[in-house]
Protein backbone atom coordinates (compact mmCIF):
# COMPACT_ATOMS: atom_id res chain seq x y z
CA UNK A 1 0.00 0.00 0.00
CA UNK A 2 1.39 3.30 -1.56
CA UNK A 3 0.12 5.96 0.95
CA UNK A 4 2.12 8.48 -1.06
CA UNK A 5 -0.47 9.15 -3.35
CA UNK A 6 -3.34 11.41 -2.57
CA UNK A 7 -6.80 9.55 -2.98
CA UNK A 8 -10.16 9.18 -1.27
CA UNK A 9 -8.88 5.94 -0.57
CA UNK A 10 -5.83 7.08 1.14
CA UNK A 11 -7.46 9.29 2.84
CA UNK A 12 -9.57 7.27 4.55
CA UNK A 13 -7.08 4.36 5.23
CA UNK A 14 -5.40 7.56 6.94
CA UNK A 15 -8.25 8.79 9.52
CA UNK A 16 -8.93 5.39 10.00
CA UNK A 17 -5.41 4.59 11.05
CA UNK A 18 -5.37 7.44 13.15
CA UNK A 19 -8.78 6.91 14.66
CA UNK A 20 -7.33 4.10 15.89
CA UNK A 21 -4.14 5.10 17.52
CA UNK A 22 -5.85 7.86 19.19
CA UNK A 23 -8.88 6.10 20.82
CA UNK A 24 -11.40 7.60 19.02
CA UNK A 25 -14.94 6.49 19.82
CA UNK A 26 -16.65 8.77 17.91
CA UNK A 27 -16.02 8.09 14.16
CA UNK A 28 -18.46 10.24 12.61
CA UNK A 29 -15.53 12.82 13.05
CA UNK A 30 -12.92 11.09 11.08
CA UNK A 31 -15.29 10.82 7.88
CA UNK A 32 -13.12 11.32 4.94
CA UNK A 33 -15.63 13.16 2.95
CA UNK A 34 -15.26 16.09 6.00
CA UNK A 35 -11.89 16.43 5.21
CA UNK A 36 -10.38 18.52 1.84
CA UNK A 37 -7.84 16.61 -0.05
CA UNK A 38 -6.04 19.33 -0.92
CA UNK A 39 -5.04 18.81 2.99
CA UNK A 40 -3.79 15.37 2.70
CA UNK A 41 -0.31 16.25 3.08
CA UNK A 42 -0.42 17.62 6.65
CA UNK A 43 -2.63 14.85 7.40
CA UNK A 44 -0.23 12.48 6.01
CA UNK A 45 2.20 14.15 8.02
CA UNK A 46 0.03 13.63 11.66
CA UNK A 47 -0.03 9.92 10.26
CA UNK A 48 3.64 10.14 10.07
CA UNK A 49 4.11 11.20 13.47
CA UNK A 50 1.70 9.17 15.15
CA UNK A 51 3.13 5.61 14.17
CA UNK A 52 6.65 7.07 14.72
CA UNK A 53 5.53 7.99 18.28
CA UNK A 54 3.36 4.95 18.95
CA UNK A 55 1.79 5.48 22.57
CA UNK A 56 0.76 8.88 23.36
CA UNK A 57 0.26 10.88 26.23
CA UNK A 58 -3.28 12.26 27.16
CA UNK A 59 -2.00 16.04 26.27
CA UNK A 60 -0.31 14.76 22.78
CA UNK A 61 -3.96 12.83 21.90
CA UNK A 62 -5.70 16.15 22.59
CA UNK A 63 -2.93 18.01 20.56
CA UNK A 64 -3.11 15.66 17.92
CA UNK A 65 -7.10 16.17 17.56
CA UNK A 66 -7.27 19.45 18.06
CA UNK A 67 -5.03 19.68 14.46
CA UNK A 68 -7.21 17.17 12.91
CA UNK A 69 -10.35 19.78 13.71
CA UNK A 70 -8.19 22.48 11.76
CA UNK A 71 -7.26 20.49 8.91
CA UNK A 72 -10.82 19.24 8.33
CA UNK A 73 -13.44 21.20 6.41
Amino acid sequence: MNLETPSQENLKILLDEIADQLSIVNRTIMDAKDYDLNKYTELKSLYDLIKQKGHLSTLETQAFIEELRNIRK
